[in-house]
């Protein structure tokens, strides 16, 4: 194996000088990176100084993305989720009649949602494959419902003919759990349907991917696979400015794992991509605390998103809209006036050296 080199952006803030550079383009600034060098006998790392990286090696750290599915990436948005699912583990099929699924989907979006996730298929450990007709019922009366009025629509799905026929209902997005890996169609479909893709990374299937999950370093290991990924979809006709990375929290992971990729979240940035965290209502959530069931993780699963908005995170996969946003709302004012008293106090002693 050849050397491989990933800058991991570190501390992250908003409130550092002018000169630092900006994260992905956003509101967020840092001043340093772990290097991490990886090779046949291991990986180094050390951290160094913005100033002491290159301007190529920032590039894709600091480039503004572009706006995807036409939402702006200069800051966080909401991404609510509705599970048309009898076996959901997040709500125990809540959502599997149409009609209350398409109503909350609206609520969603009145409620300031940038997206809405619509799928049919449960994914959570062990679930057993569905028949793509029985998804295709679920999904696309909800689909063409809330497209046509105006929420857009992103489909949750593997298979490539319910990305096609999503799409033809309104979809705008399709979100794809094993990164247009499962049907040698997925590749192509989507890339004909000109739709921005979502990729995230899975250990296997939902059948197994919970036996024992195991990486060298499941940052690094992730970090490979998605941009593998990247460059399959860069060939089959999908520019990266139509990508959305996601690391799969929850999909063939332990907590350590979902622990260590949440802290190590900026290094995915190096890929060039708006970054999806989908951590709401993980069962992770619970292993950490007292073993909450799903409905009881919402103050888990906001711990959890401010920590990937801190990390850069542009869009945030969850449960709770509302309660989500007011969270991130909160945050960012702080961190704005956090800011803003910083730049006032530089003002305030400069002013105070050119007096002396």
């Amino acid at each position: 194996m050849s050397e491989r080199l990933n800058l991991q952006p570190t501390a992250i803030a908003r409130d550092l000088p002018p000169t630092a550079p900006r994260l992905a383009g956003g509101p967020l600034r840092f001043a340093a990176a772990v290097v991490a060098r990886r090779a046949d006998h291991g990986v180094r790392r050390e951290t160094l100084p913005v100033e002491a990286l290159s301007a190529e090696a920032l590039a894709p750290l600091t480039a503004p993305r572009v706006p995807f599915a036409g939402v702006p990436m200069d800051r966080p948005c909401v991404m609510g989720v509705v599970n048309v699912t009898p076996d959901s583990f997040s709500d125990g099929g809540d959502r599997f009649d149409t009609g209350r699924a398409i109503a909350d989907g609206l609520a969603m979006w009145e409620a300031g949602a940038a997206f809405v996730d619509v799928g049919g298929e449960s994914t959570r450990p062990g679930a057993a494959p569905l028949p793509v007709e029985e998804e295709l019922a679920r999904v696309l009366p909800v689909v063409k419902a809330l497209a046509g009025q105006g929420v857009r629509v992103s489909i949750d799905t593997r298979r490539a003919r319910v990305m096609a026929e999503a799409a033809a209902a309104g979809a705008a997005v399709i979100n794809d759990v094993t990164a247009l890996r499962d049907e040698p169609e997925s590749l192509r479909t989507a890339a004909e349907s000109g739709l921005p893709v979502i990729l995230m990374h899975m250990l296997g299937d939902p059948r197994t991917m919970q036996r024992d999950p195991r990486y060298d370093d499941v940052a690094l290991d992730v970090y490979d696979h998605l941009a593998e990924r990247v460059a399959a979809c860069e060939a089959a006709g999908i520019p990266r400015t139509r990508l959305c990375l996601d690391p799969g929290i929850g999909f063939g992971k332990t907590a350590a794992h979902n622990l260590e990729l949440v802290a190590r979240l900026a290094i995915f940035h190096g890929l060039g991509c708006p970054l999806l965290l989908g951590v709401s209502r993980k069962s992770f959530i619970g292993r950490l605390s007292r073993g909450e069931p799903p409905k009881q993780r919402l103050p888990g699963s906001l711990a959890a998103t401010l920590a990937g908005l801190a990390r850069g995170a542009q869009i945030h996969r969850v449960h709770d809209v509302p309660e989500t946003l007011q969270a991130l709302t909160l945050w960012q004012a702080v961190d704005a006036a956090a800011a803003c008293d910083r730049l006032m106090t530089d003002a305030a002693a400069a002013a105070a050296k050119g007096e002396a």
